[in-house]
């Protein structure tokens, strides 16, 4: 909701033709003259006159300015469709040749008729009251005539506004009429003579605001210290929010130099994206901040902060890393970690990218509240302190790993995405998808053993988009934006994780050196500057073609990033031909019939050029593997010889963006090579094989059946990887069973396949002295693996296992449980003992102090088989303090991943829709997160029923993430109609011989 702006307020917003005919005259003193009646009835009617014309003219104005606001949605659609950039640097310039309609403030983007080139910012920040005030003189050229001045603004109430021309002559140009129109956030200043090409101008303006609650633009948050509560100001500007702090040209593409000088009482400290310039006080308390010039940048990357934080420094390559955060979690050492990896962060990517860092500083900001895990901006990166702050003795392996993989990630943003920008939003993949590959990348840099792109790569990337990409309701990772509601809705999985995937396809067809030196490419040739996803691959077929290889990049590359979904390929050997396949592929979705009742989606012939990597292979041999490129829907291929009992593998160690499917006879020979020699195939593919088998039965390509047969060779399998998958996918089938009248033949059939396994890992082993061992990581990643299948499907000894444990913590007020697993124990042990477990875990929760900690013990009260507790457990989240936002979230995703809360979450969802939206409503990642957690449980008639109602009601039928949520409740009743008594026959069977 904008503050309306004073000008349309009083009456300002008027029509050119009104605006020149009002004149304001002066008063003149009372004179005595003599009039007859006739000459005093004139002047009594010119008046009357006047009176009416200046009243239906302002009412004209009004309906006007009304009719405005209410067409706005259709024009701008209109007017986007006809005013798409070409996909290149120069896009901001010829995007539209002209002012189409003369109203271009009605558009979705702004008019291409001025550029910006430096902004100097002063702001006058009030952390008493929580306003700030501010004066933006913007330096920008003209890049075609025009009288209009289209700038963004939202929230912001303008006072004064002055442009100058750089002409010999003095003083402001004269301005017309300015407003705000608030459906498309801009504000507009019309001049009385036109602006020229190549000329620069000036404008300033002064306005002031309020530092919102909001966890956008610039907005405030507050911790508690030594019992005081303190407050900071910080801002997020991505996508669209630079508008809510100052004036300026809110689009990706408008990059500008930047001077900010920050103003506030000297009892804090204020930071920005570079270091300070120059520092001056007051005789009234405050200080004054002046920042070093930026270099070209987007809005968005402008941050800044007003704290009383404390901070630890490094120094590496005269680049000056500080990490800020309160000063008990800098005192204790808990920003060190995070200092260290950035420090060997920043010469990595300097060395893979051979591009130097920017800048002279970097700073991590460490926030108490925020609405992502963090924020790139440049020079500034901001996080909200979960995703930074490690305590090292209390945290476990997989929070080590995923603060590891946000910081990696941020870092690498400083080259993708902060130097070479994406033209507009619908390529918001080119910086999101490359951060999120080289979480992986830099990880194996930093840590080798931990094997993250060969490994975690698929499991938790991979395995993880396939499952959102194969949805009806999917879309392109390259969309369009036809509304500025769209932005928002491009951040999503498909842009993070099918973006990583495809960059990693790409880079293992090209190989890591033809990789490497086409990124370096694309990003000399467009830094400081912006690229569209065409100027990457242009670099990419450059560099393949100097090496004699003839691959046009785009081409391949389109059918994958301008197509949604993903291929199924199928691969069967060819009975006519000797040592011949038939492969055939498909677009690959989960619910068929949604080809059926959405033709208009499914009447495009989708295919791909796809880079299949085949081995052949026996019980002790496995050939090398060929590359196939496949176009057609349907080819034969000869490979090496195969006689009947030689079986087929393809998409070697998962590299392709797509899933593998057999003949029924193939699927027969894979499951029986690695009931007898798993190793013969690789890790990677072990865990792929499982992954594909249960999606591809899901959808209906198998039979039920053959999953459960591939998981029968586990107890043999020695490798974390391929439990990993096989866990993720048994849970998938849990939350479709565990309310099914024969759940425990589920149940235990999953036991006997985790039970060998489970007593032969054991628990983490103890040192004579009491204390934990730490085992290598992949020993202990497997050990904690099989534990969480042990003791979620009713293992009684894991049970007893915690259940003592957390009594020995309870009795000697010592934890001895060992941080890896902390929050299995934590969950079984609340959700086996009584109440005063659950208020001890509470109680914990409240006095902890390490944010790791907080963060298990919140998620652990939520796995109690007490309804009271849970109620009363969501009630304290959405009100508490301490709770942060994500977590308010992650409490209720929790309850409903319990059996017993379930609807307990999901009726609470329904009844606080409003409140949950208001607070998260414009940060649409965790609105998504929240909709689709409440909702992948649900797999009744009924329950669809009542999600459609719901839908209906709230207002929510335009929302991407309840489009998901209603084709996955399809899907899960569909699954029970089709297939529950299938698979449970079989179960029964094979638990019986």
């Amino acid at each position: 909701m904008g503050i309306e702006d004073a000008s349309m307020r009083n009456g300002r917003a008027l029509s050119d033709q009104w605006a020149d005919s009002v004149v304001v005259r002066p008063r003149t003193t009372e004179q005595h003259i003599t009039v007859n009646k006739r000459l005093v009835l004139g002047f009594a009617i010119s008046i009357l006159t006047l009176i009416v014309v200046t009243a239906i003219a302002i009412t004209l104005s009004v309906s006007f300015e009304k009719c405005a606001a209410e067409s706005s949605g259709a024009l701008a659609a209109n007017g986007s469709s006809n005013s798409k950039w070409k996909q290149s640097r120069d896009a901001n310039i010829s995007h539209r040749d002209s002012e189409d309609g003369q109203e271009p403030w009605r558009h979705l983007r702004l008019p291409a008729t001025l550029r910006p080139r430096h902004y100097d910012l002063r702001l006058s920040v009030s952390m008493e009251n929580f306003t700030f005030s501010g004066e933006v003189r913007i330096e920008f050229e003209c890049v075609q005539s025009t009288k209009l001045i289209v700038l963004h603004t939202d929230r912001l109430e303008v006072e004064k506004v002055l442009v100058y021309s750089d002409s010999k002559k003095a003083g402001a140009m004269r301005i017309q009429r300015r407003f705000h129109y608030q459906p498309k956030q801009v504000y507009v200043i019309a001049l009385h003579r036109e602006m020229k090409p190549l000329r620069t101008y000036k404008i300033n303006i002064t306005f002031h605001a309020h530092i919102e609650h909001e966890l956008l633009g610039f907005f405030r948050s507050s911790y508690v210290l030594n019992g005081e509560r303190r407050f900071l100001a910080v801002t997020q500007f991505s996508p669209t929010h630079a508008r809510k702090a100052f004036p300026c040209f809110d689009e990706p593409i408008y990059k500008a130099t930047f001077r900010v000088s920050l103003k506030h009482e000297s009892s804090y400290q204020s930071l920005s994206n570079m270091p300070v310039e120059a520092s001056t006080s007051d005789e009234d308390g405050w200080v004054t901040n002046h920042f070093s010039r930026t270099p070209r940048m987007s809005t968005y990357y402008l941050a800044w902060a007003v704290c009383n934080f404390t901070y630890r420094e490094a120094v590496t390559d005269s680049v000056v890393i500080r990490l800020y955060a309160r000063p008990d979690a800098i005192q204790s050492g808990s920003g060190d970690y995070a200092l260290h990896i950035t420090k060997r962060l920043l010469r990595f990517y300097q060395d893979y990218f051979k591009v130097k860092y920017s800048l002279p500083k970097l700073d991590l900001l460490a926030v108490p509240k925020h609405p992502y895990a963090a924020m790139e901006n440049w020079g500034l990166s901001v996080f909200v302190e979960q995703k930074i702050l490690l305590d090292p003795d209390i945290s476990s392996f997989s929070y080590q790993m995923e603060l590891t993989m946000v910081v990696v990630h941020e870092i690498c943003h400083q080259w993708f995405g902060d130097l070479v920008t994406p033209v507009w939003w619908e390529d918001v993949w080119l910086k999101e998808g490359f951060a999120h590959y080289f979480e992986y990348i830099g990880t194996d840099y930093l840590f080798p053993k931990w094997n993250m792109e060969k490994q975690r790569f698929l499991t938790d990337v991979l395995h993880e988009v396939m499952l959102l990409d194969g949805l009806a309701s999917s879309h392109p990772i390259s969309q369009e934006v036809f509304e500025a509601t769209d932005i928002d809705r491009v951040f999503d999985w498909i842009a993070y994780k099918k973006g990583a995937a495809l960059i990693r396809m790409l880079a293992n067809v090209m190989g890591q050196p033809l990789f490497q030196r086409g990124l370096n490419d694309y990003l000399m040739t467009h830094m400081y500057g912006n690229a569209a996803r065409d100027d990457l691959w242009n670099k990419f077929s450059e560099t393949m073609q100097r090496e004699g290889k003839d691959i046009n990049i785009t081409q391949v590359m389109d059918r994958w990033t301008l197509q949604m979904g993903y291929p199924v390929v199928t691969i069967s050997k060819n009975d006519s031909l000797d040592n011949s396949v038939t492969i055939s592929q498909e677009h690959f979705v989960y619910d068929t019939d949604a080809k059926i009742q959405n033709p208009e989606l499914f009447n495009k012939s989708f295919q791909w050029q796809i880079p299949l990597t085949l081995a052949v292979g026996n019980s002790s041999h496995i050939s090398t593997e060929t590359i196939i490129w496949v176009s057609n829907k349907t080819e034969t291929h000869r490979v090496g010889h195969m006689d009947g009992e030689t079986w087929l593998l393809g998409n070697i160690n998962q590299t392709g963006y797509f899933r593998v499917n057999y003949d029924l006879h193939n699927w027969i020979l894979l499951i029986q090579q690695l009931k007898t020699n798993p190793t013969i195939i690789s890790v990677g593919n072990r865990a792929g094989l499982i992954d594909d088998v249960f999606n591809l039965a899901r959808a209906g390509y198998l039979p039920q059946n053959v999953p459960l047969q591939m998981i029968s060779y586990l107890s043999q399998e020695t490798e974390f990887l391929p439990w990993h998958a096989a866990s993720r996918a048994l849970y998938q089938l849990d939350k479709l069973l565990d309310r099914t009248e024969d759940h425990s033949l589920f149940s235990d059939y999953v036991l006997r396949q985790v039970e060998p396994k489970y007593h032969k890992l054991g628990w983490p082993a103890t040192s004579p002295e009491g204390s934990f061992m730490q085992a290598a990581y992949q020993t202990e990643e497997l050990q904690r693996e099989v534990m969480m299948l042990a003791c979620s499907f009713g293992n009684k000894h894991c049970h007893r296992q915690a259940v003592s444990l957390i009594s020995d913590w309870i009795s000697s007020n010592k934890n001895r449980i060992p941080p890896n697993v902390r929050d299995i124990v934590y969950c079984t042990g609340v959700s086996l003992m009584d109440e005063d477990v659950w208020e001890f875990i509470w109680m914990k929760f409240h006095s902890s102090t390490a944010i790791s900690e907080k963060k298990v013990l919140l998620e652990a009260l939520t796995c109690s088989d007490n309804i009271f507790l849970l109620n009363r457990l969501l009630n304290l989240s959405l009100t508490s303090d301490l709770v942060p936002d994500q977590d308010v979230i992650d409490v209720i995703i929790h309850v409903g991943r319990n059996p017993l809360g379930r609807h307990l979450a999901w009726r609470y969802f329904r009844e606080k829709w409003d409140i949950l939206n208001s607070r998260y409503g414009e940060a649409l990642f965790m609105n998504s997160k929240l909709i689709s957690g409440v909702t992948e449980f649900l797999n009744t008639e009924a329950e669809l029923n009542e999600l459609k109602e719901f839908i209906l009601t709230s207002g929510g039928e335009s929302a991407p993430a309840f489009a998901r949520a209603i084709e996955i409740v399809q899907a899960n009743v569909k699954w029970h109609v089709l297939f529950q008594q299938q698979f449970y026959r079989w179960l029964q069977k094979a638990l019986d011989g």
